[in-house]
C-alpha cells in the first residue's frame, strides 16, 4: 500500500485544486444538447417498457452513445439537494473526478512497463497537460471517453492476468453436449429476439392492419374488436407484451444456463467474476463513443501475446464471454439501439466515421471544411498543443526502448510497450491522417490515443538512475505546462506551446475558445455593470451566457425570432470572427483575453 501513497497524494491534491477552482469554468458549447439527449435517453427506460417507444432520433444525437451523460445526469439529480452547487458546476465535478479516475488507470497501467518513479513522472506529465486539464472540467465527451478507455484497458489486462487453466476434457460427452446445446440455443434464441426487434414490430404492424381490414390471422382471432378499434392501440399493446415476455424469457434462460454451467463445470464458471467489471466497462465505454471496441481490441491483443498453451481454452472462453457481456452492457446503456439494434449500430458507425460537421476550422490562418483538412493537420496540432518536453522525451523513450529491448532484463517489458504504442497510437494516428477523418475543435475527439506517448516519455525518464536527477528533470518538464495552465486559467484548453509562440502566436491562426467557455466570465462582467433589466444581444451560443446571467436581464440571440428596438450590451465570441461581424460600430468596453488572444468581447452600441 505504501508504494501507492505518491499517486494517492497527487490525486487528492489534484481533487482539492479542482474543487477550489471549479466555479471558474464555463459551460461548453455542446453541453446543452447532450443534457437534452441524456434526459430523452433516461426517459426511454420508462417509455420503452410502458409504450414500446424510444423518443430519440438520429438528429437528436441518437448516434452518440449516452451512457456517460446519463450517469452524470442521474448523479446530479441525486446530489444536487445536498451539495450547494449549480447544475453546471455539479456536472463539471463529475467530469473532473472521471478524469482523475483515468489518471489513476494511466498510472496503474504505466507501472506494468516502467519503474514506479518513472510511471509517476509520466503520469504527472500526462495529467498536467493544460489541454487535458482544461477539458477535464467542461468536456462531457472526449476526456470521459479517454478516462473510460484507460479504465477498460486496465481492468481488461487484469482480467487476462487472472486467467487460470481449465479444460472441458474432464466432462462426459453428454455434459459437453448439454453445455454446447444450451449455449447454442441461448445465442440462437435470445440474441435474435433483440436483433430483430424492428422486424417483429413491422410484422406485428402488418398483421394488425390486415386484421383491422377484415383479414383472418392470429390477431383477428384474439382481438374481438380489432375492426372497430384503432390499429395503433393493438400494435402498441402487443408490442409491449412482446417486450415484457422477451425480458422474462431472456432472464430465465440466462439464469438457467448459468446455473447448469455452474453445476456441470464449476471451475470454468468461477471466471465470470473477473469478467463482469471489464466487460461492463467496455460496453459502457462503447456507449460513450463508437470507438470503444478499440479498447477491447487492445485487451484481446494483450491476451494473444500472453496466452500460454495450458491457458488457451480458458482464454478463448474468457474473451468470448467478455465480448458477449460487453455487447449486452452496450445495448442496455444505449436506448437508441433498442428499436433496431443492428441497423442503428451500423448507422452510428457510418455517421461517426464521417461526421457531417458543417462548420469551418481555423488552421494556420486558413478556414478549412472539416472534410478537406490538410494531411499535416493532426501532426502539427499534436506538436504545438502538448508541452515541449512531451515529444522530446517520447522520442528519446522510443529510441532507448528499442535499444534496451535487446537487453534480457527489459526485453519483454520494452517489447510489449513498443507493440502497444504501435497499436494504440501509431496505427490510429496514421489511419486518421490517411482516411482524412473528420476532425474539428482541434483534435479533442482523438485524445484517447495519446497515453502511449506519455509512457514512452516515462521510458526516457527511467534511464536516469539517480532519483534526485530524475525528479529534477520531471519538475523541469512540468514547469511549462503548469505555468501555462496557471497563466491561461480557466481556459487551459486553448494552450499552445512555444513552438508556435504560445496563445499569442496562435491568435488568429488556430482555434482558441472554440467551446465558448469564456461566456461565463462575460456574464459575470455584465452582471456587475448592467443596470436592472438591461437588454443584451448575444452572438453564438447564447445559452452559455444565459446560464450565468442575472435573472432580470433580457437576452436576445439568433436562436429567437424576436428582436429588441435597441441593445444595451453586445456579447460576442471571436470564433468565426463573430465579434467583427456584429455591431461593427459599437464600442468595445471589455475583452476577455489571455495575452494577445482575445476570446470574447463585450460591446456597447
Amino acid at each position: 500500500m505504501k508504494q501507492n501513497y505518491p499517486i494517492i497524494i497527487i490525486l487528492v491534491l489534484s481533487l482539492l485544486v479542482g474543487v477550489l477552482t471549479l466555479t471558474d469554468y464555463g459551460e461548453s458549447w455542446d453541453d446543452l444538447s447532450l443534457q437534452k439527449y441524456a434526459s430523452r435517453s433516461l426517459a426511454a427506460y420508462r417509455t420503452w417498457t410502458q409504450q414500446g417507444v424510444v423518443q430519440i432520433t438520429e438528429k437528436e444525437l441518437g448516434n452518440y452513445g449516452p451512457s456517460y451523460v446519463m450517469a452524470v445526469a442521474l448523479g446530479v439529480r441525486l446530489i444536487s439537494a445536498v451539495i450547494p452547487l449549480s447544475p453546471p458546476d455539479l456536472r463539471h465535478t463529475f467530469y473532473f473526478i472521471t478524469y482523475l479516475a483515468g489518471v489513476w488507470a494511466f498510472y496503474a497501467l504505466g507501472v506494468r512497463w516502467l519503474t514506479r518513479n518513472a510511471a509517476l513522472g509520466a503520469t504527472l506529465l500526462f495529467m498536467t497537460q493544460p489541454l487535458l486539464w482544461g477539458h477535464a472540467f467542461m468536456n462531457p465527451k472526449d476526456t470521459p471517453f479517454l478516462a473510460f478507455f484507460l479504465l477498460s484497458v486496465f481492468f481488461g489486462f487484469k482480467m487476462v492476468d487472472s486467467i487460470k487453466p481449465f479444460s472441458f476434457d474432464s466432462l462426459t460427452p453428454s455434459a459437453k453436449k448439454t453445455l454446447a446445446l444450451l449455449a447454442t440455443l441461448w445465442l440462437g434464441s435470445v440474441f435474435p429476439l433483440f436483433i430483430f426487434t424492428d422486424a417483429f414490430h413491422a410484422a406485428l404492424t402488418s398483421l394488425v392492419h390486415a386484421a383491422h381490414s377484415g383479414g383472418t390471422n392470429i390477431i383477428a382471432l384474439v382481438a374481438s374488436d380489432i375492426q372497430t378499434a384503432a390499429p395503433e392501440i393493438y400494435i402498441q399493446k402487443y408490442f409491449v407484451l412482446f417486450l415484457r415476455a422477451r425480458a422474462i424469457y431472456s432472464l430465465l434462460f440466462t439464469s438457467a444456463l448459468l446455473y447448469i454451467h455452474y453445476k456441470i463445470h464449476p471451475s470454468s464458471f468461477t471466471i465470470y467474476p473477473s469478467i463482469l467489471l471489464p466487460a461492463a466497462l467496455l460496453g459502457f465505454t462503447t456507449s460513450i463513443r463508437i470507438l470503444g471496441p478499440f479498447a477491447g481490441l487492445i485487451v484481446v491483443f494483450y491476451a494473444i501475446r500472453n496466452i500460454q498453451k495450458k491457458t488457451r481454452n480458458a482464454a478463448i472462453f474468457t474473451i468470448a464471454s467478455y465480448a458477449v457481456i460487453a455487447l449486452i452492457a452496450m445495448y442496455l446503456t444505449w436506448p437508441y439501439l433498442w428499436t433496431n439494434p443492428v441497423g442503428h449500430l451500423i448507422g452510428s458507425l457510418k455517421t461517426m466515421s464521417a461526421y457531417p460537421w458543417q462548420g469551418k476550422i481555423l488552421f494556420y490562418g486558413v478556414e478549412y471544411a472539416a472534410t478537406a483538412l490538410p494531411y499535416f493537420y493532426l501532426p502539427v496540432l499534436f506538436g504545438i498543443q502538448l508541452t515541449e518536453a512531451v515529444w522530446v522525451l517520447s522520442i528519446v523513450g522510443v529510441v532507448v526502448s528499442i535499444v534496451g529491448s535487446r537487453l534480457e532484463r527489459v526485453a519483454g517489458e520494452r517489447r510489449n510497450l513498443i507493440e502497444l504504442t504501435i497499436l494504440w497510437f501509431v496505427v490510429p494516428f496514421v489511419g486518421f491522417i490517411i482516411l482524412r477523418s473528420v476532425l474539428y475543435d482541434n483534435f479533442r475527439q482523438v485524445v484517447f490515443i495519446l497515453p502511449p506517448v506519455f509512457w514512452m516519455a516515462g521510458a526516457a525518464l527511467e534511464k536516469i538512475k539517480n532519483t534526485k536527477w530524475q525528479a529534477a528533470l520531471v519538475v523541469l518538464c512540468l514547469l511549462p505546462g503548469v505555468a501555462g495552465g496557471i497563466r491561461l486559467h480557466p481556459y487551459e484548453y486553448i494552450y499552445y506551446n512555444s513552438f508556435i509562440g504560445g496563445v499569442d502566436g496562435a491568435a488568429g491562426r488556430f482555434e482558441l475558445d472554440y467551446w465558448g467557455t469564456s461566456y461565463r466570465e462575460a456574464a459575470e462582467y455584465v452582471n456587475g455593470i448592467a443596470p436592472e433589466k438591461s437588454i443584451i444581444w448575444v452572438e453564438g451560443p447564447s445559452q452559455l451566457f444565459e446560464l450565468y446571467a442575472r435573472d432580470d436581464l433580457k437576452i436576445y440571440s439568433d436562436h429567437e425570432a424576436e428582436r429588441a428596438d435597441h441593445y444595451d450590451y453586445v456579447v460576442s465570441t471571436t470564433r468565426y470572427n463573430l465579434d467583427q461581424a456584429s455591431f461593427e460600430d459599437a464600442q468595445v468596453i471589455y475583452k476577455i483575453a489571455r495575452g494577445d488572444a482575445v476570446l470574447t468581447v463585450i460591446k456597447q452600441p
